[in-house]
């Protein structure tokens, strides 16, 4: 996961407030898309980009304010990856097409636990069903 971390902080640098208002602004058609993600081996991804999702809506919004920059910036990252349809791995890939996907945006909720589980208890949700590996 050190390379994936990497790959992710990496991205994150070049996240912009302009780069994350425009994200916002599509984060509607993102959310239905998403929500088309068939990938049972990673079972709790369509979960775990709505949620993030979400907090970047709130974070850029002003609704919540206390997540801070980098976090926002890496879930916005993860959130454009995931729209893409070429990664590391290509999505048309049945099997493995969600695995690098799924990896940044763990990386994502690993690096900003804390502030995530914060946000996710304020808005009543359980952190450890997002975070579920299972």
């Amino acid at each position: 996961m050190p390379e994936i971390a990497k790959f992710v902080n990496r991205g994150a640098a070049i996240i912009t407030p302009a780069v994350a208002e425009q994200v916002v602004r599509l984060l509607p058609q993102w959310k239905l898309e998403f929500t088309q993600i068939n990938a049972p081996k990673f079972p709790h991804l369509v979960d775990q980009l709505s949620f993030l999702a979400d907090a970047v809506e709130d974070a850029i919004e002003g609704a919540y304010k206390d997540l801070p920059l980098v976090g926002i910036a890496q879930a916005v990252f993860a959130l454009i990856y995931a729209h893409k349809k070429v990664g590391i791995i290509p999505d048309a890939l049945l099997e493995l097409g969600r695995a690098d996907d799924s990896s940044v945006v763990r990386v994502v909720l690993i690096q900003n636990e804390k502030a995530f589980a914060i946000y996710a208890g304020k808005q009543g949700l359980d952190w450890r069903q997002i975070t579920s590996l299972a």
